[in-house]
């Protein structure tokens, strides 16, 4: 016996595809009554469970289609949660990059005002130690200048006894 309505559908219309035209009609055939009307009891004895099978399938079916999308529907929430951390992370390291940026350029700033302060602190330690020196200097050219002053008054008489004239500090401080 067949197990399927569609096989049974098959076999028919096997019987009536082969099955004996009628006496001087083409378009009336003769079949047995009784196996054409078993195949149509069988049909209808298979269709509640073809039946019951294609709502399980459906059922089914619809289980799996909710169930994909909902999964669809959480991958789709991770993907944008995701989405927001990456953005996220990269407006901070963006953020982070332009906070370092403006650091270095205050730091570069802050060395080049560095830099010129030392060169004036220099510049100016150097001219102040000029001028000393210039002072110190132009004080022992005229110390010599009074000593050979003083020395030249006393050659003419007063020589001491090593034969060099004496040079008198408190002559010279008047």
């Amino acid at each position: 016996m067949a197990s399927g309505v569609e096989e049974l559908l098959d076999m028919l219309f096997d019987m009536v595809d082969e099955a004996k035209n009628v006496p001087l009609s083409s378009d009336r055939c003769m079949i047995e009554r009784d196996r054409a009307l078993d195949l149509i009891d069988d049909i209808r004895a298979q269709f509640p469970v073809e039946l019951s099978e294609a709502k399980k399938v459906m059922a089914s079916r619809a289980d799996l289609i909710a169930s994909a999308k909902r999964e669809a529907e959480a991958i789709r929430r991770q993907a944008e949660e995701k989405a927001k951390q990456v953005l996220s992370e990269e407006t901070i390291l963006l953020q982070a990059k332009q906070r370092a940026n403006e650091l270095m350029q205050q730091a570069e700033d802050r060395s080049r005002e560095l830099k010129r302060s030392a060169n004036e602190y220099c510049e100016d330690a150097l001219r102040r130690t000029e001028e000393a020196v210039a002072e110190a200097y132009n004080e022992i050219k005229q110390s010599r200048a009074r000593f050979r002053a003083a020395a030249s008054s006393t050659a003419g008489g007063q020589a001491p006894s090593g034969g060099r004239p004496m040079y008198d500090a408190a002559a010279d401080e008047d």
